[in-house]
């Protein structure tokens, strides 16, 4: 080939390059284009009812806005009141941790104890799964409305049936002693069969049984399997039960709401009926802004510890066994 012909053949080769990468950018751009648009409900919906109401609350956290009137910058002021001069906030939040890590290790014993028994393999397994699994498809307000009823001193059932073996009920959610038990126990039922379980057997089921028969041969008994084997094994399970179980409880309020309104004598006053009472009925929402930023922070510090404390305990495929 000839001098002239590869100088008129580079210009072409460079033409042909130069093209085809327009062609790759612009496919590029329609493909991500094309991406943004499909995920535009997510964050549209994400941007309008996440974030911009966390910003917003967060900003409204350091005024006096009770919607009607003039919204005034007063800086720290609401932090600074719910800490040192709300008679309810230490309390409420007592009221709340007692609640929370309580329930919690009673729903994950629970809910764990559940799947275990549907992993047998037992006959009618799937039955028994629906069965576990319906108390969590109970709307939340017929559940309090069922066990309002359930739990009355007077009229209920278990008082009732109690009263047939010569035992006088405790006064449940009239009760200052039997109020948090009451909700406990309303909490529990609607929770041990609910996604932790589904979460905890789907766990199970991926164990190697390689690790039961190694143990088998090992000599360890049933004891020893479920803690040598199965409970490391299911940790990272465990780990996330614990801290969705964690988020969702410290923001307890609906069955308190329904069922005593917070009472008997403040007894049921849990944090987030207090942030609901100041921003709906006393239309502090500034004040109570600054309460659910406080409450966030306080969750947020917990789980925190609890990454921080996984490293001891959460077993990871990646780092062998």
């Amino acid at each position: 080939m000839s001098a002239e012909a590869v100088t008129k053949t580079v210009p072409e080769e460079m033409k042909t390059r130069e093209k085809r990468r327009r062609r790759f950018w612009t496919l590029q751009r329609k493909e991500t284009l094309a991406g943004w648009l499909w995920t535009s409900p997510w964050w549209l919906g994400f941007l309008m009812f996440s974030l911009y109401p966390m910003l917003a609350s967060l900003y409204y956290s350091f005024t006096d806005y009770k919607v009607v009137g003039a919204t005034q910058f007063v800086g720290i002021g609401n932090y600074v009141q719910a800490i040192t001069q709300d008679p309810q906030f230490w309390p409420s939040l007592g009221r709340t941790a007692y609640y929370t890590f309580t329930m919690v290790p009673l729903a994950l014993i629970g809910s764990l104890l559940a799947a275990i028994i549907l992993n047998q393999g037992l006959r009618g397994t799937n039955l028994y799964r629906t069965i576990f699994f319906l108390p969590s498809l109970v709307p939340s307000v017929a559940l309090a409305v069922m066990w309002t009823w359930i739990l009355n001193p007077k009229y209920g059932m278990i008082n009732n049936l109690l009263s047939m073996i010569d035992i006088q009920g405790p006064g449940w959610l009239s009760s200052t002693k039997w109020a948090i038990p009451s909700l406990l126990l309303m909490g529990f039922w609607g929770s041990f069969g609910g996604s932790s379980m589904l979460i905890f057997l789907a766990s199970l089921q991926s164990v190697p049984r390689d690790l039961y028969e190694v143990a088998e041969l090992d000599g360890a008994n049933a004891w020893r399997k479920f803690r040598h084997v199965t409970v490391p094994m299911i940790s990272p399970a465990i780990m996330f039960n614990s801290v969705m179980g964690t988020i969702y409880t410290f923001q307890s309020f609906l069955y308190a709401y329904l069922t005593t309104g917070g009472g008997p004598q403040w007894a049921t006053w849990f944090f987030g009926l207090h942030i609901y009472t100041n921003a709906f009925e006393y239309f502090k929402m500034g004040y109570a802004s600054a309460l659910s930023w406080c409450m966030f922070i306080i969750v947020l510090l917990i789980i925190f510890i609890y990454f921080k404390l996984s490293g001891r305990w959460v077993f990871m495929a990646s780092e062998g066994t």
